[in-house]
């Protein structure tokens, strides 16, 4: 099954964001080869333009912090288990103690980093990093690939503390969601929200054998999707025959 997700509010778009990056990061860093970890400095680089916008932090903070409260009603639920609500409420506060804990922006210690600064300012810059350009940063590169690891792992210590405050938020939220079956007749789904609950994410999961790729737009009150097919030039096309698909929206 393929699933796509799009986020209702611009703060989970900003969040899902910040987990593709952190998620490309793990696997260039886990890796040995110099142009492998060029780009996860780039990735890194990315991280912390995005994790720099000064609401990212607080919305983690509040977003953590409902969770728990939310979760806190199921105490003497004879239907949940005490030791599982525990572990996850664990979770939650080790989370929100160590965002809260990191000082300023997440990621603002690195921009005081001489060597990482002179990277940054020119990475964007076709074939900026070119060893007559940056002489110190290629010889970084010849390094032995665990040198290179050891340094790029102290480096993204510093956005850790986001790193784990996203995983357990999102992960809530995806598990908040109840998937439904659904019909999209002549390729086109809609469905109103109910007034009174804020979603913040919707998942589709589609059949991979389908070809079908999905073309979603939602708000607070709506969703859409419209059923579109790549013809052979890759350009998206309606695909206007019925077709069930699973749907999630998570609050």
């Amino acid at each position: 099954m393929v699933r796509y997700e799009y986020p209702l509010n611009e703060g989970i778009r900003t969040m899902l964001r910040l987990e593709h990056l952190f998620d490309r990061l793990g696997q260039l860093v886990e890796r040995d080869t110099p142009l492998d970890h060029h780009f996860a400095l780039a990735t890194l680089f990315d991280l912390i333009d995005v994790a720099s916008r000064a609401d990212v932090k607080s919305d983690l903070l509040k977003e953590l912090d409902r969770h728990k409260t939310q979760l806190l009603t199921f105490r003497g639920n004879p239907g949940v288990s005490e030791q599982a609500l525990d572990t996850v409420l664990t979770r939650i506060d080790h989370a929100f103690l160590s965002l809260n804990s990191l000082q300023g922006k997440a990621g603002h210690a690195l921009t005081s980093h001489d060597f990482l600064m002179s990277i940054r300012s020119r990475i964007s810059i076709p074939a900026g990093t070119c060893e007559f350009d940056l002489p110190a940063y290629f010889a970084w590169q010849q390094q032995e690939p665990a040198r290179r690891r050891s340094d790029l792992m102290l480096w993204v210590a510093t956005l850790m503390p986001l790193a784990e405050a996203l995983k357990v938020h999102l992960g809530l939220l995806r598990d908040a969601g109840t998937p439904q079956r659904v019909v999209a007749q002549g390729g086109q789904y809609q469905q109103s929200l109910p007034q009174g609950k804020v979603f913040h994410l919707l998942r589709v999961k589609l059949e991979p054998l389908l070809g079908l790729v999905p073309e979603i737009s939602g708000h607070r009150l709506i969703v859409s999707i419209r059923m579109m097919r790549p013809d052979a030039d890759g350009r998206l096309r309606p695909a206007p025959e019925d077709r069930a698909f699973e749907l999630a929206l998570c609050a």
